[in-house]
């Protein structure tokens, strides 16, 4: 079957999310942990929506949490509040939080993350990073990083807020 109806085609991924919804939050609850990641990941270049740009360099001793998203994932609007948390408890630390958005219209992203008040920094390279570390097309999927660069865990699907929170430990962990 291939439907061309956009809003038929929306409704159809909404209620596979919700019959997923069970199986993404148990794997949340357990969470992955990459193979061969002792050697350091390399971050590409990284345009911010705001326009500035990430260089590799600028991720030396900076332990990161990579959150992959969408406006239109219902479980990133539960998600995200959290990461915001997360962004902010960890200001002035060595720890960086970024947000990838798969949505193509970076002025749907601009608007979302106004609405919601977000102020962790955002990108429109979600594909370019989900091939990068190898991710699943599960959304959201959140990605750790510790202070040396070595990727620790991919955590797919929705997390609770207090878990989120608890990945501000990474910054503490030393190089």
């Amino acid at each position: 079957m291939n439907d061309t109806n956009p809003r038929r085609r929306r409704v159809l991924r909404t209620v596979a999310a919700s019959a997923l919804a069970p199986w993404a939050a148990a794997r949340a609850a357990e969470p992955q942990t990459a193979a061969g990641t002792d050697a350091p990941q390399a971050w590409p270049p990284i345009r911010l929506l705001d326009g500035t740009l990430w260089t590799p360099e600028s991720w030396q001793g900076q332990a990161a949490v990579l959150v992959i998203w969408a406006t239109w994932c219902p479980f990133c609007h539960r998600h995200n509040p959290g990461v915001e948390a997360l962004h902010r408890a960890v200001a002035g630390r060595p720890m960086r939080v970024l947000g990838a958005a798969l949505d193509r219209d970076p002025e749907v992203v601009r608007r979302h993350v106004a609405e919601r008040g977000y102020t962790f920094p955002m990108t429109m390279d979600a594909e370019a990073l989900r091939t990068r570390f190898a991710l699943r097309r599960v959304t959201p999927t959140t990605v750790t990083f510790d202070r040396r660069g070595r990727l620790l865990q991919r955590i797919p699907g929705e997390m609770f807020a207090e878990d989120v929170l608890e990945l501000a430990r990474l910054a503490d962990t030393p190089v």
